[in-house]
């Protein structure tokens, strides 16, 4: 279930904001779930990122890096993005813990795949994902459509 935030504190936070400050959560998350030492999560995140053309880590981060990227550390986008990859495969179906790591979800979604539009986005979610992430991927969509550069 995804903490809501207040009106007041998510309207003074713009979306790339709150996906950046997400991103160290979803890497967490991984981190958090994954079930190896962090050495070899690290190693699995880079392997994965490469093998699903998700982007190509100029290195292999060890575990340090990873546990880095997991807190106070802006993990780069590839990392994020695989993480989401490895993550919506788990048979535990996990879903993002806060707003902020919503909208990194939502985000790492749309540049995963290619989308003609919001509703194929929506539609294309598995199914436990589909409430948590209805306003984020919204959000996301038009940051999107609005060509933001990171």
């Amino acid at each position: 279930m995804v903490e809501r935030s207040s009106p007041s504190r998510s309207a003074t936070r713009s979306f790339y904001a709150r996906v950046v400050a997400g991103s160290s959560a979803l890497v967490g998350h991984w981190l958090l779930l994954g079930q190896a030492d962090p050495d070899r999560l690290a190693l699995i995140l880079a392997d994965t990122a490469r093998i699903a053309k998700l982007g190509e880590p100029e290195s292999t981060p060890d575990g340090a890096t990873l546990t880095a990227w997991s807190g106070d550390t802006a993990p780069p986008r590839w990392a994020a993005r695989t993480a989401l990859f490895l993550l919506i495969q788990m048979p535990a179906k996990p879903t993002p813990r806060t707003a902020d790591e919503a909208c990194a979800w939502a985000y790492c979604w749309l540049h995963n795949r290619d989308f003609d539009s919001l509703l194929a986005a929506r539609a294309a979610l598995p199914a436990h994902l589909r409430e948590s992430l209805e306003q984020p991927l919204e959000d996301a969509w038009q940051d999107f459509r609005g060509l933001r550069l990171i």
